[in-house]
């Protein structure tokens, strides 16, 4: 495939599993040479995916270090590339196009688990429409956040010049243009770039066409929700941020804002091909981020499709310990960061949802209890084995009485 490059060639002949979903995870993913693949995921009952050559598998699992997250079965004698993770950064030196096409695939994939956890939350995405930088703005600004809202309203002008709202919009520039600050307004193709603290690299809902590496410093991802800005993550040195736009030319869904102060490295469709030859570590990372996205995403529609809430319980615990890798093994301990407050905030449950579930789960107080706001389960293979109990009474009791009632 690449020279210089030594990959594995393996053959599996008609009917053959390849990968099976669940399975401990692998440090390498197929490219298929010849013949034909189906892919299918647990939590796409119904749906087959049939893959042909330059087609590829299993990159989810090798890429994040989890966990299968789909079962690949050989539709006809297949001749298969395993291209271990450590060969990566090589194979799209020498192949820009398997790095763009891998690239992409996660993009797409993360799109069509996000709408289907929004189905299955009865929840709607906010329209992502440069129109909502004008209420954006109007809540910096009610909450003295005034950088924030220079930026929201400045795009706003921009993006919306003949929207009835820019009169206003206006105005409000010119009232908070002393108490604020803001950088990167005009069209600028500097690569890097310096962020003062609390400023906006940018806004939810805005166009984007570039990605970010934090190079040092902090940035705050955050995100409006029923009207209040919600904290979604901060990011640190080495990380990557806005992808997603710059792959999809889709509008932010997000908006960044530096945190004490930041530098970052601007990467625009221009030169992000220049950087899959020029830096494959970079892109090896991004992949790796968007493996683990992916695969987190997977593993929280896995959990919503459960329908005993008791069992999503158990399960929303051991999420927790696959992100962080942590082994399952019998008689090993572990302390959660968070206590039951915060898990019921994590599954989804009311208050009310909550007491009888909790109360079941700590009956075993040998096993599960909670000690000044942290969660502490004394065997974490126990915690795994509540997941797969919960679940087995469920489909029997649904097999008997043709629905569930529990917990």
């Amino acid at each position: 495939m690449a020279a210089g490059l030594q990959l594995t060639t393996v053959n599996f002949p008609k009917g053959a599993y390849i990968i099976i979903e669940g399975r401990s995870p692998i440090n390498y993913f197929f490219i298929i040479r010849s013949g034909k693949v189906s892919v299918t995921r647990d939590a796409e009952k119904g749906k087959t995916e049939m893959l042909n050559p330059g087609d590829f598998f299993g990159v989810i699992a090798a890429m994040s270090g989890h966990n299968s997250i789909e079962t690949a079965m050989a539709v006809t004698d297949v001749s298969l590339i395993m291209v271990y993770k450590e060969q990566f950064p090589m194979l799209i030196c020498k192949n820009n196009p398997v790095a763009m096409k891998i690239v992409l695939f996660f993009s797409r994939k993360l799109r069509e688990l996000d709408t289907k956890i929004a189905e299955l939350t009865l929840k709607s995405y906010a329209v992502e429409d440069v129109v909502n930088l004008f209420d954006i703005g109007n809540y910096y600004m009610q909450q003295k956040q005034y950088n924030e809202a220079f930026y929201a309203f400045y795009r706003f002008v921009q993006y919306c010049p003949t929207n009835s709202e820019v009169h206003n919009a206006k105005m409000n520039l010119q009232k908070i243009k002393s108490l604020s600050k803001a950088v990167y307004l005009g069209s600028s193709e500097e690569l890097k770039r310096t962020y003062p603290d609390n400023t906006m690299v940018f806004c939810e809902h805005e166009p984007g066409n570039a990605l970010y590496i934090v190079q040092s410093g902090k940035v705050k991802i955050t995100k409006m929700v029923a009207n209040k800005e919600v904290l979604l993550a901060v990011l640190k040195e080495g990380d990557i941020f806005g992808e997603m736009a710059l792959l999809e030319n889709k509008p932010r869904s997000a908006s960044a804002i530096s945190y004490g102060g930041c530098n970052l490295m601007y990467v625009n469709r221009e030169n992000f091909k220049n950087m899959i030859s020029q830096q494959p570590q970079t892109i090896t990372r991004l992949i790796c981020l968007l493996a683990e996205r992916t695969w987190t995403v997977y593993r929280q529609l896995l959990n919503l499709q459960m329908k005993s809430k008791l069992q999503r319980t158990y399960d929303t615990l051991l999420i927790q310990l696959e992100k962080s890798k942590i082994a399952i093994k019998h008689g090993k301990s572990h302390t959660f960061e968070f206590g039951v407050a915060e898990l019921t905030k994590m599954v989804g449950l009311t208050e009310e949802e909550s007491q009888p579930i909790m109360m079941e789960i700590f009956k075993n107080g040998k096993v599960f209890k909670e000690q000044a706001d942290r969660i502490i389960v004394s065997d974490i293979e126990e915690l795994k084995k509540q997941v797969e109990t919960t679940g087995r009474l469920v489909e029997m009791s649904i097999k008997r009485t043709g629905k569930y009632t529990g917990l």
